[in-house]
């Protein structure tokens, strides 16, 4: 017969032999655990309860229980009632040793330190409803229509106050267009760039692998750049060709306030050569600041556009600072670009809510974005802090490189060991990336910056309940000291 736990769990009694019906129970919820359908942590019905869906005795169901118990599947406390038991990493076979089944990796991470996101779980609801009802209170008639492709101008007028105050930003709200998250900017200014004659973009040879991907389906050609102590290498955009009689690298993404994800800042001398090459060549970058505003040591570096706004696109997102949900980021356009920008916002499914718009500049004008970035900036310190403590004394060997700043980290590993350390972490339910993950696939090697192994720690990723134990389990994965 089949009965069901929970939601979507069926037990198929019938189909576990005939060696009794408790012995059957014992195996449906044993193989249930091992294939993953209970995952570690989920709570059973009660004896009671499941005795009552199977049309058994509660004790046969007891003994079921306990059985499972004995051997360490499940976990049984006073008032916690029967759960999944946590399962780690199995130990090393012996020699000759064979395994019946092979090992399964819990089916959802009971950790997640994996880079993206931030700590969504203090998202200020209660202050964007304020800022919500306030901007509808207000908001023109037209404000519904379709409006401006740039977006709505009470956002564009909130963000270039705030980015020159706080980033140092050139921005005429004339010139700043709304868009969808970075991505979609990326996406807008790399088919841009393509109309207008561009064939290859440099790339910071480690980065997301999502941004390289939009470089190549607009057409353009990544050329990786180098990456040392001191950021992109920038003499590698020079004379970097198409072959065939191609032009050169007409474009550079680079994250110069927070390399990512290194972790390093662009020095003032390459900051200043960047600037140069655009300024001699024609050549456009595009500045991703995705954390500009947390830096813990110092003040943070203004924005590269400062030193050149006609040869520089700003891109800002509101996903680090608030949560990647509000779909809200914004590019800071030099005066040659905004028509052609427009004029292909306007062709396609480009366009955004004006209420979430109005919203955000309502959030911005009252001084409440300030605030929450201001807290978020201790939180994530305290956090970091917390990580290079540990580190600290638990595995001193584990050098953390890069500046304080931002929501990640990178834990430099001893040779060879990044591929068997994540693969532990993922044993024992801690979702973690590797350096290695985000290394251009076409980056040649380099004596400046050769490939090395690491751990890219989000450290900004967990609820505040949950990072005692993500550390935890990451300190129990690290390699030992050789």
């Amino acid at each position: 017969m089949a009965a069901a736990v929970g939601a979507d769990l069926h037990l198929d009694l019938a189909g576990q032999g005939g060696r009794g019906v408790r012995a059957a129970l014992t195996r449906a919820l044993r193989e249930a655990v091992r294939s993953g359908r209970l995952a570690p942590g989920v709570r059973l019905p009660s004896s009671r309860s499941l005795a009552v869906d199977l049309g058994l005795a509660r004790n046969t169901v007891a003994e079921a229980y306990g059985e499972l118990v004995a051997e360490g599947w499940l976990t049984a406390r006073q008032g916690s009632g029967t759960r999944v038991a946590q399962r780690g990493a199995p130990a090393p076979r012996r020699a000759g040793e064979r395994r019946s089944t092979p090992p399964r990796v819990p089916a959802r991470p009971l950790h997640d330190l994996r880079c993206g996101a931030a700590d969504v779980s203090v998202f200020p609801r209660a202050a964007w409803l304020s800022a919500a009802r306030r901007a509808m209170a207000v908001a023109p008639h037209e404000a519904f229509g379709y409006g401006d492709g740039r977006g709505r101008p009470e956002l564009r007028a909130a963000l270039a106050d705030y980015l020159a105050r706080a980033r140092g930003v050139r921005a005429d709200p004339e010139r700043i267009v709304v868009v969808a998250g970075f991505t979609q900017g990326l996406a807008l200014l790399g088919q841009v760039l393509r109309r207008r004659g561009v064939r290859a973009m440099g790339v910071e040879s480690y980065g997301l692998w999502v941004h390289q991907g939009i470089v190549e389906r607009s057409g353009l050609r990544p050329v990786p750049l180098a990456l040392d102590a001191y950021g992109a290498v920038i003499g590698e955009l020079e004379g970097t060709g198409e072959g065939e009689g191609g032009g050169q690298v007409g474009a550079a993404l680079l994250t110069p306030a927070h390399q990512f994800p290194t972790g390093v800042p662009l020095h003032p001398d390459r900051r200043a050569a960047v600037v140069d090459w655009a300024s001699r060549t024609g050549g456009l970058i595009v500045e991703d600041d995705y954390d500009g505003e947390f830096r813990y040591d110092r003040q943070p570096v203004g924005a590269l556009q400062n030193l050149a706004p006609e040869h520089v696109v700003y891109c800002g997102t509101a996903g680090k600072a608030l949560a990647p949900g509000v779909r809200l980021a914004w590019l800071v356009l030099p005066e040659h670009l905004l028509g052609d920008v427009l004029e292909l916002k306007r062709t396609g499914e480009w366009g955004l809510s004006a209420l979430d718009q109005l919203t955000l500049a309502e959030f911005i004008e009252n001084g409440a974005y300030d605030r929450h970035v201001r807290a978020m900036r201790l939180r994530y310190r305290r956090r970091r802090d917390q990580l290079v403590d540990a580190l600290a004394e638990h595995a001193p060997h584990v050098r953390v490189t890069g500046i304080a700043a931002g929501l990640h980290a990178v834990l430099e590993l001893p040779p060879g060991t990044e591929r068997s350390t994540v693969q532990a972490a993922a044993w024992r339910g801690l979702a973690l990336e590797g350096l290695s993950r985000f290394r251009h696939p076409a980056a040649p090697p380099s004596l400046a910056a050769p490939a090395r192994d690491g751990l890219t720690v989000a450290y900004g990723t967990p609820p505040e309940h949950a990072f005692p134990g993500a550390l935890e389990a990451l300190l129990s994965v690290l390699p030992p000291a050789e």
